[in-house]
């Protein structure tokens, strides 16, 4: 599943990040590297973007960018 389908409030751990080029290392330099806890905290009224915990911090990204990011949930 990627991330921009996680639904809120669930836990997972990113597996693989994809993209290519600057979008890649960005998402990287942001902390969503493979084997991180992450989970979907809020959406925008809209449902773009989404708000993300991670590593201890609030991050905000677009779901096209989630889009890029393989997680596998956990505690199912």
């Amino acid at each position: 599943m990627t991330l921009d389908t996680l639904p809120l409030g669930q836990d997972a751990v990113i597996t693989a990040v994809g993209g290519e080029g600057a979008l890649r290392c960005r998402l990287l330099d942001m902390g969503l590297i493979p084997k991180t806890a992450v989970r979907v905290e809020k959406t925008a009224p809209l449902g773009d973007p989404i708000e993300l915990r991670v590593r201890g911090y609030a991050l905000t990204l677009r779901k096209s960018d989630a889009r890029n990011i393989e997680v596998e949930v956990r505690g199912v």
